[in-house]
């Protein structure tokens, strides 16, 4: 696996010491085990989950003071993110996914509720977590949510359909975004949290899905779900507005794990490419070949400087929408490029299962779909211009 270019931003020994961790496990760990994950379809891998967990993967981002691993920056993040999903994308993002649930908490959370909450996330036996925002006739467009909350005594009463889920019904804490003032659209979303357990919140069957196969997602359904007023996140309203700082990173650290899949595709399809021979000399000294692998590192040098840069803005205290959605929309079309170029670098063998980069391929189209299509990326990125 090739190194990163941190020339240009010099590591801490604690960043580096992570992110050896983190390629060491996808190659010994997550690589090996990818294709089973992906054949079992619905079924989400409890013992790398545990062993992710136990090494202190799945609670690295998490403050130092509620016993996580103290790695709080997106920087950091993306490099931990970018280390994982070179060793298979999906696997990367479900064991990098308990950070999507703490954002909101973090950023609306008062301390209470963030030792409540998180401070159980950063053991070996950490529980799995989820955000519930994306509703059937809801996707990108989180100001048109229609559940909703609606005060009673003590709380909330919780109604309404998420749909596509990620770690739905295997989750045992969740951050739900609802509307407790409709007539607002954005400023009537509130967020909530919210255990498994809770009465009238139900699930359904594990969702059949193209790529990304780790990560089992479901609908959830509420019928008068009680939340007490205590585990609302925020003021009432400001929900949105955490939801978009939480979009921000997510961006961020999404735009890695495309960048982990395309360089995984890059360097499977070089080393093929080395050894397949084909009119008598290996295809790598073929022009054509050798254009295509040129694209494919160009285009994830550009994907993973764009990812930094927008981490780096968040880090910072900067605004970084426009930045993390180009990095987002970078990234994920060079992921969908680069796992394209893989199969046709290995010909009819990448069309074959027995290879990984067809997976790979249909893994990285979730990436141009996921928090914000690329349509709405470009929308994002139009309205800064």
């Amino acid at each position: 696996m090739s190194a990163l270019p941190t020339e240009l931003c010099p590591l801490t020994p604690e960043q580096n010491d992570i992110v050896d961790l983190a390629r060491a496990f996808a190659r010994d760990e997550i690589r090996p085990r990818a294709r089973a994950i992906d054949e079992a379809d619905t079924q989400t891998p409890w013992d790398l989950w545990r062993q992710a967990a136990k090494v202190g993967i799945t609670g690295c981002m998490l403050p130092a003071e509620l016993g996580g691993g103290g790695f709080t920056d997106v920087f950091s993040q993306v490099l931990i993110q970018e280390e994982l999903c070179v060793g298979d994308l999906g696997i990367g993002n479900l064991l990098m996914s308990n950070g999507f649930f703490a954002d909101p908490v973090l950023e609306l959370g008062t301390e209470q509720q963030q030792r409540s909450w998180l401070a159980p996330l950063a053991g070996p036996d950490t529980p799995m977590t989820a955000l519930a925002t994306t509703e059937p006739g809801s996707g990108s467009d989180a100001a048109s949510i229609t559940t909703t909350a609606t005060r009673t005594q003590g709380g909330y009463l919780i109604n309404g359909q998420k749909a596509w889920i990620s770690n739905g019904g295997e989750a045992e804490f969740y951050v739900v975004f609802a509307k407790t003032d409709p007539s607002r659209r954005a400023h009537g979303v509130s967020a909530f949290l919210l255990r498994k357990d809770s009465p009238g919140l139900t699930f359904g069957e594990p969702m059949r899905k193209m790529g990304q196969r780790a990560i089992v997602c479901r609908e959830l359904f509420f019928s008068d779900v009680f939340v007490p007023e205590q585990d609302r996140l925020g003021a009432e309203g400001a929900g949105f507005v955490g939801l978009m700082r939480t979009f921000d990173i997510s961006r961020a650290v999404l735009g890695a794990a495309a960048t982990g899949v395309a360089r995984a595709a890059f360097e499977y399809a070089r080393d093929y490419a080395r050894t397949r021979v084909q009119f008598g000399k290996p295809i790598i000294e073929h022009q054509a070949v050798a254009f295509r692998l040129a694209d494919m590192k160009a285009r994830i040098e550009a994907a993973r400087l764009m990812t930094w840069r927008a981490a780096r803005r968040i880090d910072a205290g900067l605004d970084a929408t426009t930045e993390a959605a180009m990095a987002k929309l970078t990234a994920s079309e060079t992921a969908a490029y680069c796992t394209w170029a893989a199969v046709q670098t290995l010909g009819g063998w990448g069309y074959s299962r027995e290879y990984p980069v067809e997976q790979w391929m249909r893994d990285a189209k979730l990436e141009e779909i996921e928090e914000g299509t690329s349509d709405i990326m470009r929308l994002v990125i139009s309205r800064g211009l």
